[in-house]
C-alpha cells in the first residue's frame, strides 16, 4: 500500500461535453468546509463557478496535488497524460458508460470525498507507453491504453517492420497494428483478437488488425523491451492514434519507438474488492463468460438476497455436463 499523499490543491478535469455541474457543486461545497483550493484550466473557464480558480495549463500542472476527473475512462486517461511529468492521484467520477478505471458514481461522490479526507483509500499505479517518433511531430507522446498505427480511409494496407531491442523480428501487413499496455489490453487489442494482460503484469502486447501477411498473431513482450516499428516502402500512409486521440501521420522510412514507463500514473482506489468485481462483470460483457452462479456472486449481498427470495431460495447453476455455453 502506497503512503497517502496530502492533497491541498485539487485540480478539476472535465469531460468536454457531458453535464457534470452537480459533481462540481459537490466538490466546491466540500472544499469550502475543508479549506481546499480548487483549480481548473482555461479551457473550462465557462463551466466552473467563481470558487474555482482558473489558471493556465502550465500552472495547473505545476500546482495541483491531486485531480478529480469528471467523465469516463477517457477523461481519466487524459488527466493522467496531463500529469505524466509529475504523477498525482486521480479520482475518477464516472459520468460515462462502460468504465474500467472510474470507480465512483456521481451519487457516491459525497461519501467518496469523505473517505478521501479520512485517508481511507489506496493508490493504484499505472504504466504508460512512451512514444518517440524522432523528428516527426506527434501531438501526444505518452499513452496509458494503446498506440494504434492504422491507415487513412480508402487507403491500402499498413506495412511495418518490427524490431525488438535492435533486432529485426519480421514485418506486419494489416489494416492496423496495436501496441497495448495491460490497462489497454481490454480495448482495441482485445477486439482484434489479442490477449487480456493482467494489470499486475509488466508487459506490453503487439497485435495486428486483419493481418494479410507477415506476423499474424499477437506478440507479448517484457516491460524493458524496446520496440521499433518502421514504415515500409509498400505501406499506405500510417495514421498514429494514442489512447484513441489522433496524434499525427507517418510516411515511408519514418519510425516509431515504444518503451514502457512504470508508475507513470496514479488512480485513487476506495474499495479494491468492489472495483475488481465491477471489472469482472465488464469483462464478462466482453465475451469472457461467467456461469450464472458466478455472476450471482458479483451482485451486492442485499440484492442477492432479494433475488434468491424471489426464486424461493434457489440459485441458478449450470450442470457440469451441460454443453450449452454460459
Amino acid at each position: 500500500m502506497d503512503p497517502k499523499p496530502q492533497v491541498g490543491t485539487v485540480g478539476l478535469v472535465l469531460h468536454p461535453t457531458k453535464q457534470v455541474d452537480r459533481s462540481i457543486s459537490t466538490i466546491v461545497e466540500t472544499s469550502r468546509h475543508r479549506g481546499s483550493r480548487l483549480l481548473a484550466r482555461e479551457i473550462d473557464r465557462d463551466r466552473v463557478p467563481a470558487e474555482v480558480e482558473v489558471v493556465p495549463e502550465a500552472r495547473f500542472v505545476a500546482e495541483v496535488d491531486g485531480l478529480v476527473a469528471l467523465g469516463g475512462d477517457g477523461t481519466i486517461l487524459g488527466a493522467m497524460r496531463l500529469m505524466i511529468g509529475r504523477p498525482v492521484p486521480v479520482l475518477g467520477v464516472n459520468h460515462g458508460n462502460l468504465g474500467f478505471l472510474a470507480e465512483v458514481h456521481p451519487t457516491q461522490l459525497p461519501s467518496a470525498l469523505a473517505r478521501l479526507r479520512a485517508g481511507e483509500f489506496t493508490i493504484e499505479q499505472y504504466a504508460a507507453l512512451r512514444v518517440d517518433a524522432g523528428e516527426t511531430r506527434l501531438a501526444t507522446r505518452s499513452g496509458f491504453n494503446d498506440l494504434v498505427l492504422g491507415r487513412p480511409p480508402r487507403a491500402g494496407a499498413v506495412s511495418l517492420d518490427l524490431a525488438v531491442n535492435g533486432l529485426q523480428y519480421g514485418y506486419y501487413r494489416a489494416d492496423a497494428v496495436v501496441v497495448s499496455t495491460p490497462t489497454g489490453s481490454t480495448a482495441y487489442n482485445y477486439a482484434a483478437g489479442g490477449p487480456i494482460l493482467s494489470p499486475s503484469s509488466s508487459a506490453l502486447v503487439i497485435t495486428p488488425v486483419a493481418p494479410m501477411s507477415g506476423i499474424s498473431r499477437p506478440v507479448v513482450l517484457g516491460a524493458a523491451d524496446h520496440v521499433r516499428l518502421t514504415v515500409a516502402a509498400d505501406s499506405a500512409p500510417v495514421t498514429v492514434d494514442i489512447d484513441g486521440t489522433p496524434a499525427g501521420e507517418l510516411g515511408y522510412g519514418e519510425e516509431v519507438s515504444v518503451t514502457m514507463r512504470a508508475e507513470a500514473g496514479q488512480v485513487v482506489r476506495l474499495s479494491g474488492g468492489e472495483h475488481t468485481n465491477r471489472s469482472r462483470v465488464k469483462l464478462s460483457l466482453l465475451d469472457l463468460p461467467l456461469r450464472p452462479d458466478q455472476l450471482l456472486e458479483l451482485i451486492p449481498p442485499e440484492l442477492r438476497r432479494r433475488a434468491e427470495a424471489a426464486t424461493g431460495g434457489r440459485r441458478a447453476t449450470t450442470p457440469p455436463d451441460d454443453p450449452t455455453p454460459a
